[in-house]
């Protein structure tokens, strides 16, 4: 018996007035004997069919349970076809499809057109320019630990370059600036952690299930934590820069030097992210102050140069 099959003809039927088993026989390449057992499958299920006989008869769902079209207006339709047509470029399945198809059904013919253009008008893709090939079947390796409530075994590098091995509980699939994370409780630490997926250097799904424990989202929304820790620097950039300088500051602190060069109010913190990443840009970028971090800076660049000394 296929789900797909039971699925799709729940939708025939939500859709349809009445159909009879030969025409759905005949649609799905089965026999009309199949198609018995799969009505009967969808009772069970919960959902009351009812079949007619003679000259028009079939199957048919009982009107009270039909879900009126009408009940989702054109722009509920738009936003749930912008979002899941959005997870569909990371997040594959036969559950999405299926999700994507019984949306699409509620669009009545006359209004298709327009709703699609609408959806379209925003388009959102979560997949990164370039990435790490494992991470797609990591992400669906643990899609299928999350439904099933199995663990996963990794072996993991953090960001000290350390490497452990991990049995987890998994909780939550996140995507965050670019990059997918798992949320999960780590039996190695007794608590829970967010795992990012390109740091994962194998991952396996056991067949032990877990009974799931109260669960602690993720701490996603950093700035209230970071803002203290925040002090203004001046930087001198070279105005090549200025569109990746401002992803990460707004244009407000900018004030033009010349017709070549800004100088930039920069947002910063003393940790190795925010050096590397202003040493990103090479000498299009230059720390005028304050003096400490100027200092820094230059003891960075003296040290990769020293690498490359004959």
């Amino acid at each position: 018996m296929k789900v797909d099959r039971l699925v799709s003809i729940i939708m025939i039927l939500l859709d349809k007035k009445r159909i009879s088993a030969q025409e759905l026989a005949d649609m799905f390449e089965v026999s009309p004997r199949t198609i018995y057992r799969d009505i009967d499958a969808i009772c069970m299920a919960g959902i009351p069919i009812r079949s007619t006989s003679g000259v028009g008869g079939g199957f048919e769902i009982m009107p009270n349970y039909k879900i009126d079209k009408n009940v989702f207006k054109e722009a509920d339709l738009t936003t749930l076809l912008m979002g899941l047509s959005s997870l569909s470029n990371v997040v594959h399945g036969d559950e999405l499809v299926h999700t994507l198809a019984k949306v699409k059904s509620f669009i009545p013919a006359d209004r298709a057109k327009d709703i699609e253009v609408k959806a379209n008008q925003i388009y959102i893709d979560l997949s990164p320019w370039m990435s790490n090939r494992n991470i797609q079947p990591y992400m669906e390796t643990i899609q299928t630990a999350l439904q099933e409530d199995r663990l996963l075994t990794l072996s993991y590098i953090d960001h000290h370059g350390n490497q452990s091995k991990r049995t987890v509980e998994p909780y939550q699939l996140v995507s965050k600036n670019s990059h997918w994370y798992f949320q999960g409780y780590c039996y190695l630490r007794s608590d829970f952690r967010l795992f990012r997926l390109s740091r994962i250097l194998s991952l396996y799904m056991e067949e032990d299930t877990f009974i799931p424990r109260e669960y602690q989202k993720p701490q996603l929304e950093i700035d209230e934590i970071i803002a203290p820790m925040q002090k203004t620097i001046i930087l001198r950039i070279h105005i090549s820069i200025m569109d990746r300088v401002l992803d990460y500051c707004a244009y407000e602190q900018f004030a033009l030097e010349d017709e070549s060069h800004y100088i930039v109010k920069f947002p910063f913190i003393e940790k190795d992210y925010y050096y590397d990443m202003l040493l990103s840009f090479g000498n299009k970028c230059e720390c005028l102050g304050p003096p400490h971090i100027r200092e820094e800076f230059r003891r960075r660049i003296m040290a990769l140069a020293s690498i490359y000394e004959v």
